[in-house]
């Protein structure tokens, strides 16, 4: 497994496709840490934990949903449809 692994990786493309992926995850989760500005986010976190059926969709979401990130505006509508 591990050879196999070295000769993926010894492949360019398909590292720097791995990489790239790898990269913006980690992009992704940072920006969900980023809070609307505006926004009180502990009045918000109250609001999903006091109802069950919203702290579903707040588990669903990853969180961003009580922290109310920016990312949580994109990824809202494919969880809620």
């Amino acid at each position: 497994m591990l050879e196999q692994f070295l000769k993926i990786w010894k492949d360019k493309d398909v590292r720097n496709k791995i990489l790239f992926v790898l990269g913006m995850l980690a992009v992704f989760r940072i920006a969900a840490h980023i809070p609307m500005p505006g926004v009180d986010v502990e009045n918000l976190k109250r609001f999903f934990s006091s109802n069950q059926i919203l702290g579903l969709v707040n588990v669903f979401s990853g969180g961003a949903m009580a922290s109310f990130s920016i990312v949580a505006l994109g990824v809202a509508p494919y969880i809620t449809s």
